[in-house]
């Protein structure tokens, strides 16, 4: 497959073509130009951080989409060993758009659960593109009981643009199916850790994203709505995305300065589809960090925090207000 470029990243595969035209004509011809190829590296990898170290928020969103991207299943497979997929919401069907099962991390027993996309067009059809149906979410709280039950932590990998906005979603009430989780998710005893790895959209991420601790991938990003449909809404043309980004205060660094994430997971540089494994070593590393912690807290707790936490997310918007009818 021929590898794939953001827009952005064009200065780059410029770049890369002279380098390699420069290398072909020299074993061609039997010439030297060592010389020129090297100030052509020297000029891509200063682009490089000049592109990657000023990336925009609608570039994130790009990078966040990129379809070379690892999902779920590519950090399960590298990160977890003995993984048992469970299927089926055991009252409708089983949603391919949501894997999960008992797994072991670094040799102890958890539940991962993650929201999974396809490569090409058949299995993005297998998949529904990442769009979780109500019976997804059945199935993510079943799988989550499972693992309140036998007392091992729950690890989400979130993934998608939203839930599925279907008509047939509707009828079987995905409304209700996300409530239920959000619901839910508060009343486990066990330790919860929600990460976005990529598009993290809507009610679609938090049906599965109660979490004590919710830690964002780099270049992810982690949003009420798509900067798309924001643009929709606000400017009635989704050609305004780059606008709507950068007003969703929706990348990793703001999420942070907001208090909505707990923790930013480093990528390889220009973004994790450049290397799987770097990218799954950063994330485990960090959850390692992230479980330590939340083992020391009791059932009580962790369901304590979480709630507090979730509770104290907006907080920020009464104060100022406050403080601004203080001053006047």
């Amino acid at each position: 497959m021929a590898e794939f470029h953001l827009e952005f990243e064009k200065p780059l595969v410029e770049l890369k073509k002279k380098i390699n035209e420069l290398e072909q004509f020299s074993r061609e011809n039997s010439i030297d130009v060592s010389a020129q190829t090297a100030a052509l590296t020297v000029r891509l990898e200063e682009t490089m951080r000049s592109i990657y170290g000023n990336l925009t928020p609608w570039q994130r969103v790009q990078l966040a989409r990129h379809p070379e991207r690892p999902y779920a299943l590519d950090y399960i497979e590298r990160i977890f060993s003995n993984f048992m997929e469970l299927s089926g919401d055991r009252r409708f069907s089983d949603d391919k758009a949501v894997v999960g099962g008992f797994a072991r991390f670094q040799g102890k027993p958890v539940m991962v659960i993650g929201t999974q996309k396809g490569r090409d067009m058949k299995s993005n059809v297998y998949r529904n593109f990442g769009w979780p149906n109500p019976e997804g979410y059945r199935k993510a709280m079943r799988l989550m009981k499972l693992a309140d039950e036998a007392g091992v932590p729950v690890i989400t990998l979130i993934d998608t643009p939203g839930a599925y906005p279907g008509v047939t979603s509707e009828e079987r009430h995905i409304g209700e199916a996300i409530a239920v989780n959000l619901r839910d998710m508060f009343s486990l005893s066990v330790p919860v850790i929600a990460v976005v790895i990529g598009e993290g959209g809507s009610g679609g991420a938090i049906g599965i994203g109660v979490g004590n601790r919710i830690l964002i991938l780099e270049n992810a990003y982690y949003s009420v709505i798509t900067p798309e449909g924001c643009a929709a809404i606000l400017w009635k043309d989704r050609k305004y995305a780059p606008q709507a980004a950068e007003a969703l205060d929706l990348t990793a660094e703001r999420l942070m300065e907001l208090g909505i994430a707990d923790g930013i997971v480093k990528e390889p540089f220009g973004g994790a589809q450049r290397d799987y494994d770097k990218a799954a070593e950063y994330l485990a590393a960090a959850l390692a960090e992230q479980l330590a912690e939340l083992k020391k807290l009791s059932p009580s707790k962790l369901r304590d925090q979480r709630y507090e936490k979730f509770r104290a997310i907006g907080e920020f918007s009464e104060q100022q207000e406050a403080k601004a009818g203080a001053a006047q």
